[in-house]
């Protein structure tokens, strides 16, 4: 099964952006591009893993295209041209990355960033790396399908502030079920 992985900012908002989009088959968040094996939340949050928040997004390429998906990543999901932030948080975990798995997304991602380019779709220019996938370490499950389980709190994208607040509250209980 075909996965686009990808890392711009908050792994919640960009998970939010495409659990409903046709062919999305699953989106799993987590941290990936670092240097520290099964690194957690807390970890990631230091900015000192190397790792970025990111997404894994297994789709159906008979509906929807590695291609679509990245220009999706990065006309619609988050800001490519902001460097190691996006909204309110910052820090390298929040880089704009496309993690390719093979020679072909690669060139395909290239692509589209060229075009975009080429169109001055920014005022800026994009800042996304491209980088081959490494390991994948899936996030903790508070972490996954987060809107759909926070939608009230979270809302939009502006509003995830709030939405950490409750996050914090819920890793302290889940710390203390352990």
């Amino acid at each position: 099964m075909p996965v686009a992985t990808f890392a711009g900012g908050c792994f919640w908002c960009a998970e939010s952006e495409f659990r409903p989009l046709p062919g999305v088959l699953f989106t799993i968040v987590g941290y990936t591009g670092g240097r520290m094996e099964n690194p957690t939340y807390d970890d990631v949050s230091t900015g000192q893993t190397g790792h970025a928040e990111a997404l894994e997004i297994y789709f159906d390429p008979a509906k929807i295209s590695y291609t679509a998906l990245v220009e999706h990543f990065l006309t619609r999901a988050h800001d490519p041209t902001e460097l190691n932030r996006q909204w309110v948080d910052e820090g390298p975990q929040y880089r704009s990355a496309i993690f390719y798995h093979n020679e072909e997304q690669k060139q395909q991602a290239q692509a589209v960033i060229d075009r975009l380019s080429a169109e001055k779709y920014f005022k800026k220019p994009i800042v996304t790396v491209l980088a081959p996938a490494g390991p994948f370490w899936i996030a903790e499950e508070y972490h996954q399908n987060y809107y759909d389980k926070y939608r009230e709190t979270y809302g939009q994208p502006h509003r995830r502030i709030e939405a950490k607040k409750l996050m914090k509250k819920e890793r302290e209980k889940e710390r203390l079920r352990n």
